[in-house]
């Protein structure tokens, strides 16, 4: 599977798309980037007078890149590929940075394991100094679209 592939199966509107282009992708793990851009709807009012990012945002720019990305490339080699999603199931995050509108940020998957339906991978977001802005574990189940 291609990354244009699996950019064009990603289930997110472009209000909500948090993927801006695959670097890489295999079957360990993925790498991607995605620039905020400062007109973002939440950057009105998340610290109204000084605009961070949000970190449920940031931790949704990491399961976007780090987990599903690498799910739809894992899925689309098996024969479980048409009609599914995959759902985060749980996040452990560590936020270390802040980061500011207009910023470009790196994520950097992992895959821990991929069994029983269940994905669950390392994901690091780096900025451009490549300096750690958050780390963790995502993990996310396969679900049958309906």
């Amino acid at each position: 599977m291609t990354k244009a592939e699996i950019l064009s199966k990603l289930p997110y509107g472009k209000d909500f798309l948090f993927v801006g282009e695959l670097l890489h992708v295999d079957e360990d793990g993925v790498k991607g980037t995605y620039t905020f851009d400062k007109t973002l709807f939440f950057y009105k009012s998340h610290f109204k007078d000084f605009s961070i990012t949000p970190a449920v945002i940031l931790t949704e720019t990491m399961a976007q890149i780090g987990l599903v990305c690498l799910g739809i490339y894992l899925v689309g080699k098996t024969s479980i590929g048409k009609g599914f999603g995959l759902a985060m199931t749980s996040s452990e995050i560590d936020f270390l940075k802040p980061v500011y509108p207009g910023e470009q940020v790196l994520v950097e998957s992992e895959k821990i394991y991929f069994r029983f339906n269940k994905l669950s991978c390392r994901v690091v977001m780096k900025n451009a100094a490549g300096e750690t802005v958050c780390k963790g574990i995502i993990s996310g189940m396969i679900t049958a679209n309906k």
